[in-house]
């Protein structure tokens, strides 16, 4: 039953789910179990790499042992609920680092930025941290040292309590696209200087000259951010509307915006730049 003990055949297939790489939600399915229960089942007992049912049975049992918990009716509706939502915020937590590690972000690092999103304040004390992932200040400096050359996380000084505090700013994502921005554009020019060296008729120059114009695009999106395909959108969904052809002079001065906005949003509502979900959405 979803409510009842895992059992042991339940725990042997959720590690021979794991062996074939299959997701928390996909053992959950065929189980016939909540996700969270399977999440949670992998997280206590070795994490997705070191789960071994018979040891995690084991230790389940040492564990009720120790605890011997009140019988779930015995206890107040309150603390139920309670308890409930802090196992789904555990839960949350652990599929929130997973995903951090899976974009290549190390594992101490995207622990400490998870808590640090999932706390009301968005900061907290080396002390806190140390605290609430039980290790050791060491790894969290360290961590958090990587965070902020990645510009995602920045200290300040708290002078109530004479200590810095680690703080995730609201526009951090902002903050990180500007970065890999500038990152992108130096693989451009990188690649271009290549090209003067090696020579434009050489296989490694076209190899480069590729290189250069890929990134070169990819910086020149990434620059203008989500608000240039909201500008396409906008400019292909007025020339729709008013059924003819028209020049960006026109455009600009019925949308009011600038004929270099109008430009560089025609450049976006190229057919190649823009998803079947967008077409299709100015389609109807």
């Amino acid at each position: 039953m979803p409510g009842g003990r895992l059992s042991h055949d339940e725990r042997r297939d959720i590690g021979a789910g794991l062996t074939e790489g299959l997701g928390y939600a996909e053992i959950a399915r065929r189980l016939g179990r909540p996700t969270s229960t399977v999440s949670r089942e992998v997280a206590r007992n070795g994490g997705a790499d070191g789960y071994r049912a018979d040891r995690a049975l084991r230790a389940t049992e040492r564990r009720a042992r120790r605890r011997g918990p009140a019988p779930l009716a015995a206890r107040p509706r309150e603390t139920v609920d309670r308890d409930e939502h802090r196992d789904e915020l555990r839960d949350f937590g652990e599929q929130f680092v997973t995903m951090l590690v899976a974009t290549g972000l190390p594992r101490m690092a995207s622990r400490v930025l998870a808590r640090l999103f999932l706390t009301d304040s968005g900061s907290l004390t080396a002390a806190d941290l140390v605290g609430q992932l039980r290790v050791s200040p060491a790894s969290v400096s360290k961590a958090v040292g990587y965070l902020e050359e990645l510009d995602v996380v920045r200290r300040e000084r708290d002078p109530r309590r004479r200590r810095e505090r680690y703080v995730v700013d609201d526009d951090v994502w902002l903050r990180a696209w500007t970065r890999d921005t500038r990152s992108t554009a130096n693989w451009a020019d990188t690649a271009r200087r290549g090209v003067a060296v090696v020579g434009a008729d050489t296989p490694a120059g076209v190899r480069l000259d590729r290189m250069g114009d890929f990134f070169a695009t990819l910086s020149a999106d990434m620059a203008s951010g989500p608000a240039g395909v909201e500008d396409a959108l906008t400019l292909l969904a007025a020339l729709m509307h008013a059924g003819a052809p028209a020049d960006a002079g026109r455009l600009a001065a019925g949308l009011g915006w600038p004929v270099e906005r109008v430009t560089e949003a025609l450049r976006h509502a190229e057919p190649q730049r823009l998803t079947p979900a967008q077409l299709d959405a100015l389609e109807r």
